[in-house]
């Protein structure tokens, strides 16, 4: 090889985020509404978690789930939006290569939890409405925190597999990220080295670790769906299925975003499409969540009116 081109291969140590948008003019009102969104999201999102820790009646499965999704959720934009607002103040656009790959890792393992969350929000389901009479037995306190636990583990894996499998990956050429966060596709993106093996790793394991949760997930509620038509009165359906809808919003929500951003890793540039999807990954998912969850649930309507009044329960 040539030592010439050897030189002019020089390792790069930041990348360059140009962010949402690259006139200047605009970046004061992309500040104002990503903090804006910011703020609504960690806050809905904590109001949910408060609401169910205070009231009693939230004490369920169900809701000891969400709980943990909501934690997840503030994280997910936590790890992404701060950062993009500095840069915005300071107007500087380099992000050093370790806090890129920092940044990878965390949003991977936290929107792998996210997706294993929403798999044991299914499997509850059915247990609750197909299997009501050993309910209790099978999503006890234990199962619960099993079911946690095995979340935060495989997304872990998940995640650290990912992001050493980038880390070797040779970066000598150009640094520019059409992004306002370090992702998978962007990174494959600037790689001088092969991303073949990468990118198979990235269907491999997708399979596996997105895959199977939304098999079990379609699985849990085929069965759900069946038990609800064997329901006589229209208005048992109804209140049956009721329960099921806002967490279905939520999963085809998470999963039609996740699909169109990871599947495209083959497509010759990256375009603003993906600057759209990355905003309904990072920031409107975990911003809809807590009114998904909420809108037509008095349950937790009237928690969190008594968290914001400062009631108690009285049971």
């Amino acid at each position: 090889m040539d030592p010439e081109s050897d030189a002019n291969r020089t390792a790069v140590t930041e990348f360059i985020l140009l962010g949402l948008v690259e006139s200047p003019e605009l970046w004061p009102l992309v500040y104002v509404l990503f903090l804006f969104a910011y703020l609504v999201t960690v806050g809905g999102n904590l109001s949910i978690l408060a609401a169910i820790l205070v009231d009693p009646k939230l004490h369920i499965p169900m809701y000891f789930f969400l709980g943990n999704l909501s934690v997840v959720d503030v994280g997910c934009i936590t790890v992404t939006v701060p950062l993009m607002l500095g840069r915005l103040l300071t107007h500087k656009c380099a992000i050093p290569y370790g806090t890129c790959l920092t940044q990878l890792f965390f949003l991977v393992l936290l929107v792998g939890v996210d997706c294993f969350l929403l798999t044991a929000m299914a499997y509850d389901r059915f247990l609750a409405i197909c299997r009501p009479l050993t309910y209790s037995t099978r999503m006890s306190q234990a199962v619960q925190r099993i079911l946690v636990a095995v979340s935060w583990a495989c997304a872990f894996t998940n995640a650290l597999t990912h992001t050493v499998a980038t880390s070797t990956l040779n970066f000598c050429g150009p640094n520019v990220i059409h992004h306002f966060y370090c992702d998978l596709p962007q990174l494959f993106q600037l790689s001088c080295s092969s991303t073949q093996l990468n990118e198979q790793l990235l269907f491999a394991v997708g399979f596996i670790m997105a895959g199977t949760p939304m098999a079990l997930i379609v699985t849990s509620y085929a069965h759900v769906a069946a038990a609800v038509l064997r329901i006589r009165s229209v208005e048992g359906r109804k209140k049956t299925f009721s329960t099921c809808g806002s967490h279905l919003a939520v999963v085809a929500l998470f999963y039609g975003s996740g699909i169109f951003n990871y599947m495209r890793l083959g497509s010759a540039k990256l375009s603003d499409k993906d600057k759209a999807v990355g905003i309904f990954n990072t920031v409107i998912n975990p911003m809809l969540n807590p009114v998904i969850y909420s809108l037509r649930n008095p349950h937790v309507q009237g928690a969190l009116r008594r968290v914001i009044t400062g009631k108690r329960s009285l049971t």
